[in-house]
């Protein structure tokens, strides 16, 4: 079954929890870029809060995303 992913800032994120999305918070850049390596060949949707994104800027277009508002 293909599972939604959300990478981002913990105060943005922890709620998407209660969804049932995979939750990877991530506070910094880095964090970020590591989030995002990490995911599972099973994550069909990757949800990013702005700051993420631009730190996965390179590697987006390998999956379906959506960048959240600011």
């Amino acid at each position: 079954m293909a599972t939604v992913a959300v990478i981002g800032e913990t105060v943005r994120v922890t709620g998407f929890r209660l969804a049932g999305a995979v939750v990877h918070p991530a506070d910094t850049p880095d964090a970020a870029r590591a989030a995002w390596e990490a995911l599972g060949d099973d994550v069909a949707v990757v949800i990013l809060t702005p700051e993420a994104a631009e730190a996965v800027s390179e590697r987006a277009g390998e999956r379906l995303t959506v960048v959240m508002p600011p």
